[in-house]
C-alpha cells in the first residue's frame, strides 16, 4: 500500500480537491491529476445517482482499477458498494490494491472495516441527525463526507443555507470535511465554502460533466480557485 497522504493534505493543504470520476476510465483518471486534482476517487458495485452510471463488479473492474493505480499522482479511493453484503464480498481482494481510503456512507460500511487498516472516508446523507455525525468521529472514521443534499435536489444551485449546515458539521467534529458537489457549486463558490471550515471539495459529475475535456476544463478551473485562497 502505498503512504496514505489524503488526511495529511486534509488537514496542512488550504483546501483539498478531489475528483470523483463519473467512470472507470485511466485516461479520464490521468487527466484529472495532470489537470491538478489531489486527489480521485472511483467506484464499483452499485449505481451512482448523480453521474447515471451503472458500475461494474469488482472482478470485472479489476483490470482497469489496476490500470488506474499504477499510473497514479496522487492518493486514490474507492467506493467499493453500496451496501454492506457487497463490501464484504470483495474487501479481502481490495485490501490487496494501493488504495488510499474507502468512502462510504456508514449504512454501507461492514462493522469490521475500520480494523482492517485502510481510512475510511465516512458520509453521512440528509436523513442523519447533527448528533450522528457527531458520533462519526467515535466509530473509527478518519474523515466526515457531508453528502446531505437529497436526490431530488441534486444539480440545483448551491444557497447560503447550505453553506450554514456545512459550518454547523465542521464545527461538531474534529474530522476533516469534506463536501461533495451534489449542488451546483461553482468555482467562484470555493472561498464562501472554504469558511465553513470544510476541508476538502469533491467534484463530480453535476460539475464536471462525464467527458475527459470536460472534466480536465472543471479540475483546471476549480485547481485555480483553491490555488488563490
Amino acid at each position: 500500500m502505498i503512504c496514505n497522504d489524503y488526511t495529511e493534505m486534509l488537514r496542512q493543504k488550504p483546501m483539498t480537491l478531489i475528483m470523483s470520476l463519473p467512470a472507470n476510465d485511466p485516461d479520464m483518471c490521468r487527466a484529472a491529476f495532470d489537470a491538478g486534482a489531489d486527489v480521485v476517487k472511483c467506484h464499483i458495485n452499485l449505481s451512482h445517482h448523480a453521474s447515471g452510471t451503472l458500475f461494474d463488479t469488482f472482478e470485472k473492474s479489476k483490470p482497469i482499477l489496476e490500470e488506474m493505480l499504477s499510473a497514479r499522482k496522487g492518493p486514490m479511493g474507492i467506493v467499493p458498494g453500496n451496501s454492506v453484503e457487497k463490501v464484504e464480498a470483495d474487501l479481502d481482494q481490495l485490501l490487496e490494491m494501493p488504495f488510499s481510503f474507502y468512502s462510504l456512507y456508514t449504512q454501507h460500511t461492514p462493522p469490521g472495516l475500520i480494523a482492517k487498516g485502510v481510512p475510511l472516508m465516512a458520509a453521512c446523507d440528509y436523513t442523519y441527525t447533527l448528533e450522528e455525525v457527531k458520533q462519526i468521529e467515535k466509530i473509527g472514521a478518519s474523515i466526515l463526507e457531508a453528502s446531505i443534499v437529497p436526490g431530488e435536489e441534486y444539480g440545483t444551485r448551491l444557497s447560503l443555507r447550505d453553506l450554514l449546515r456545512y459550518e454547523d458539521i465542521a464545527s461538531s467534529t474534529a474530522l476533516p470535511v469534506v463536501v461533495p458537489t451534489q449542488r451546483n457549486i461553482l468555482p467562484e463558490d470555493v472561498p464562501a465554502l472554504h469558511a465553513t471550515g470544510i476541508r476538502g471539495l469533491m467534484i463530480g459529475a453535476i460539475v464536471t460533466g462525464r467527458e475527459i475535456e470536460s472534466v480536465v476544463r472543471a479540475v483546471s478551473a476549480f485547481r485555480n480557485a483553491i490555488d488563490k485562497l
